[in-house]
């Protein structure tokens, strides 16, 4: 006749099969805790290379530009030099001015000459707060330094030169000389430099309009 096993045997082989579960249990568990913690170590390296990328591209990127643009305007120089030696004449053709309606700068010193200054202060963000200063003054060029103070702290210097092509025509060529500190760097070379090229290029035409009419 076949012996049984003893009793005891049956609840140890319980107690097996439910550590062998409990053990499966936790290795799933820990299987999906890696899995996930594998995704976010992935999330936070794509975020860190966000974030390098442009630091790391600002560090080769100029942190100075020159933005030049020209019209030639068919009244003599010597009218041409006369209408924007005055900052009082940016009302009638600057975009920057005219982008806020309200705006109505005012002006220190005497208007033409060296030291006169022309601040703004617009409600509007886009036009912000600010000042530009005549600076050096010749025959042939117009040197401003400006001030940006909102919405954002900047410096800059800009130029109008003139150049006779005849008795009655005359170029103009305006320069606008950007200086930012690293990171902006970036930003502003490839933004902004772009938004002040086709502001300048508009106040050229505007001038002409307003000067041939």
């Amino acid at each position: 006749m076949q012996k049984l096993a003893p009793n005891y045997i049956i609840p140890d082989i319980i107690i097996f099969v439910d550590l062998e579960n409990k053990y499966k249990t936790a290795q799933t568990k820990l299987t999906i805790n890696q899995f996930f913690m594998n995704i976010v170590k992935k999330i936070v390296v794509v975020i860190a290379f966000i974030i390098a990328l442009p630091l790391v591209a600002a560090l080769f990127v100029p942190k100075q530009y020159t933005v030049s643009v020209s019209e030639t305007i068919n009244k003599p120089k010597k009218e041409v030099y006369d209408y924007l030696v005055l900052l009082k004449n940016q009302e009638e053709y600057s975009e920057w001015v005219k982008a806020d309606p309200n705006l109505h700068p005012t002006i220190s010193g005497i208007d033409g000459t060296v030291g006169a200054k022309q601040s703004w202060n617009s409600r509007d963000d886009n036009v912000g707060e600010g000042e530009q200063t005549i600076t050096a003054l010749t025959e042939d060029r117009i040197d401003v330094d400006i001030k940006f103070i909102r919405p954002f702290k900047s410096h800059a210097k800009a130029a109008n030169i003139f150049k006779a092509l005849n008795e009655n025509q005359t170029e103009v060529i305006s320069e606008f000389y950007a200086k930012e500190i690293y990171p902006l760097n970036l930003m502003s070379y490839l933004f902004g430099r772009g938004m002040i090229k086709k502001t300048e290029i508009q106040n050229l035409k505007n001038i002409k309009q307003i000067l041939e009419r």
